[in-house]
């Protein structure tokens, strides 16, 4: 179970392909909305990690992923704010947040155990698509600088979160 793909992924995926496949690229309000949805995203399963999880280190690396991640939205708003630019909705974030309901529930299902190794392998999953797209896609249509700088700030943040959850899952074994 826990070594389903995660729909987060697939999500992420299609900006990359509809993107390349259109010749279009985001607008930076468009990647705006992006990287705000996919940090609320993990915001909401770390919340239920909290809530849910049996062992204390998958607790404490929830506690993590609320925290950074809030304080990038924040930043991200601040910034939003201060260009006077109003974030997009598009398919993009509409289908992260879709399949992020979905996989929510998916995981509520679970306990103890299962749970832990289930909601960690979706953090690992979920940090290398988010990684993966800020790379190749979010950061390189980004026009105005204070964004893409951020973009690359959380990228930094996010590639921690990435290693951070593949040790904790990786002590569940």
């Amino acid at each position: 179970m826990f070594v389903r793909l995660s729909a987060a992924i697939a999500a992420l995926s299609l900006l990359g392909s509809t993107a390349l496949a259109q010749g279009a690229k985001p607008t930076d309000p468009q990647i705006a909305h992006i990287a705000y949805t996919a940090g609320v995203i993990d915001i909401n399963a770390a919340k239920q990690a909290i809530a849910k999880a049996s062992n204390k280190d998958v607790k404490a690396f929830a506690q993590d992923m609320v925290r950074d991640h809030e304080t990038v939205n924040k930043q991200a708003l601040d910034l939003v704010k201060k260009l006077k630019v109003t974030p997009e909705d598009n398919d993009t974030s509409k289908t992260l947040s879709k399949q992020a309901t979905e996989k929510l529930a998916e995981l509520d299902k679970l306990k103890g155990a299962e749970y832990d190794k289930a909601y960690l392998a979706n953090e690992v999953a979920y940090h290398k698509a988010v990684n993966s797209a800020l790379e190749t896609q979010l950061i390189p249509s980004a026009s105005n600088a204070e964004l893409k700088n951020l973009l690359q700030t959380g990228l930094k943040i996010f590639q921690g979160h990435q290693q951070h959850a593949e040790q904790v899952a990786a002590k569940l074994k």
